[in-house]
């Protein structure tokens, strides 16, 4: 897989060599013209607290920032990015250590740099303008720690680009969302609810400071999503109209260059529609460059949809005579019926595991309500309950979440959780008190303390417990398989023990005794994985391709 990306940065280095279309896009700046560019003065109240004017950013009890920004698209960045400065350079410097981490070699950065700029060279001519403004603003409070990768401005476009960009050169599983709506005879009150886990990871720092962010546009609806410093795209998010964008990703070939991030069209779609036709509408008019399902409910319609757009085409997939909607990692409409992609995406993936996985709990639960909704968000087990182990991503919980959220349109309701993961408190907010006429004065949160969902009981259990604990043996038994350490027999059966049940702990120790040759061990552990729930069919088939070896080393 590096051997291809390293391919398609050395493909992008002698495009960039030959072409000029990468000058306007590495100059560009948004039109500011008829924006208010005057710099916001922010007071700090205390190390979690600050406001400016009638913006404000501080972090509630369950450890969640709250930000309110209100005014023209150049006044809502240059607010957002005075009021979270500190976690905005942070939140970069966590974004491209990881980047570090995946291209080490300083020659290989470079040549990613260039790919970057050309690759991203048609990027700015697919941003509308007033989300361009927004970034530009943002992006006045970065840091110049990386301008060796570009300005402050292009870095932070780019940025908005990375999870398409991620998802389309490595089908990175990073992203591995369930989300699922219901409504009238399958909903408690017959009023549309919706739920998801947005399973982007990129370690778990990165999701240490979520921003659940509200924003008052001169033009378009007030709205919240969930997000991260620096992030004005929606993954998650409901406006005051009771409109809501969640997205999940689905198989996609690799473009040949940056369009519209996904997060960006769905950000348009929760500012400026009303209505699911409104939604439809807004989505034909952009050219996307990877493949997604934007699950979209709306408290006007009464019920969910989801729009899969591709760089090729786009559908409409309703469900047929039900009122509830499911979405995993694939298509489900019929313009990608037959799509070789998709259909290798359902094959080979944890997808359809996942929508069956929801089917199944959202029958034994027919009338949804938030509470139930969570726990289905929270649920570790696999089909018919059976152990999966912890981590793996066949689970609609697979520990690794950046948020899981809920949304009762209607009520203009809306339940984001707090760390870690989707285990936290689901702290309730009511969008129709947040947009209220809002004073200069000392900000407080914006919490439905009484609606709250309360925070997971797996918290506190040995399981949990142990889990944290293999998440940092299994990073050490990857360095030792990389550098063919020796480790004791001790050590192993320890690391096996703190996650039972996951098949990833005797497929690596199998991996170990391999490369030790102790092949009589190694056909044991191998065996024992595939008496587990494996996550993908090239990792079963992985697994057996090792055992045959084995075998033949014993005869």
């Amino acid at each position: 897989m590096k051997i291809r990306i390293l391919y398609i940065f050395c493909i992008g280095f002698l495009l960039l060599l030959s072409s000029c279309g990468t000058s306007k896009s590495k100059h560009h700046i948004p039109d500011l013209t008829n924006f208010n560019a005057e710099k916001p003065v922010v007071k700090k109240l205390s190390d979690s607290s600050f406001i400016s004017g009638k913006n404000s950013f501080l972090k509630n009890k369950q450890g969640l920032w709250e930000l309110y920004v209100q005014g023209d698209p150049l006044q809502i960045g240059l607010a957002t990015g005075a009021l979270t400065d500190s976690l905005l350079q942070k939140q970069q410097r966590i974004f491209f250590s990881k980047i570090t981490d995946i291209v080490p070699s300083k020659f290989q950065q470079k040549l990613l740099r260039h790919f970057l700029n050309w690759y991203n060279r048609k990027l700015y001519l697919n941003v509308p303008n007033e989300y361009q403004s927004e970034i530009y603003g943002v992006s006045r409070y970065t840091s110049h720690e990386f301008d060796n990768i570009a300005t402050q401005y292009q870095r932070s476009l780019y940025l908005h680009g990375a999870h398409d960009i991620g998802h389309a050169l490595q089908d990175l599983a990073l992203v591995g969302c369930s989300s699922f709506a219901a409504w009238n005879d399958k909903s408690e009150d017959g009023s549309l609810i919706l739920a998801r886990n947005f399973d982007f990871y990129v370690n778990d720092a990165f999701a240490e400071n979520k921003i659940v962010a509200f924003i008052k546009p001169e033009n378009g609806n007030p709205f919240m999503m969930v997000t991260w410093p620096g992030m004005i795209g929606a993954v998650s998010g409901m406006n005051l109209e009771g409109l809501t964008v969640t997205i999940n990703a689905s198989k996609s070939k690799i473009p040949l260059s940056a369009k519209t991030p996904i997060s960006i069209l769905t950000r348009e779609i929760l500012q400026h529609a009303n209505t699911i036709e409104e939604a439809v509408a807004i989505a034909k008019k952009r050219k996307v460059f990877v493949s997604e399902s934007i699950m979209v409910g709306s408290a006007n319609d009464n019920k969910a949809v989801l729009i899969e757009v591709s760089p090729e085409k786009m559908d409409v997939f309703e469900v047929a005579n039900s009122n509830e909607l499911i979405c995993s990692n694939h298509f489900q409409g019929e313009a990608f019926q037959n799509d070789k992609r998709n259909k290798e995406q359902i094959a080979n993936s944890h997808s359809e595991y996942r929508l069956e996985r929801m089917q199944e709990l959202l029958n034994q639960n027919p009338k949804m309500n938030p509470k139930i909704a969570s726990e289905i968000l929270r649920n570790k087990e696999g089909l018919q309950n059976i152990a999966l182990g912890l981590g793996n991503e066949k689970a609609l919980n697979q520990l690794l979440a950046h948020h899981g959220i809920i949304f009762k349109p209607k009520e203009k309701l809306a339940w984001v959780s707090a760390n870690p993961y989707q285990l936290g408190e689901f702290v309730c907010y009511d969008l129709k008190t947040v947009f209220k006429e809002r004073p200069d004065n000392q900000p407080k949160s914006f919490e439905i303390e009484e609606l709250n969902i309360a925070k997971d009981d797996f918290l506190n259990s040995k399981s949990f417990s142990d889990f944290q604990k293999f998440k940092i043996e299994n990073h050490k038994i990857d360095l030792a398989l990389e550098k063919k350490e020796i480790l004791s027999n001790d050590y192993l059966h320890y690391y096996e023990s703190l996650n039972p049940n996951y098949w990833v702990v005797y497929y690596k120790t199998g991996l170990y005794f391999y490369q030790q040759k102790e092949y009589a061990s190694a056909k044991a552990n191998f065996e024992k994985a595939l008496t587990k729930e494996i996550t993908t069919a090239p990792e079963k088939a992985s697994i057996e391709k090792y055992l045959k070896k084995v075998k033949r080393k014993l005869q």
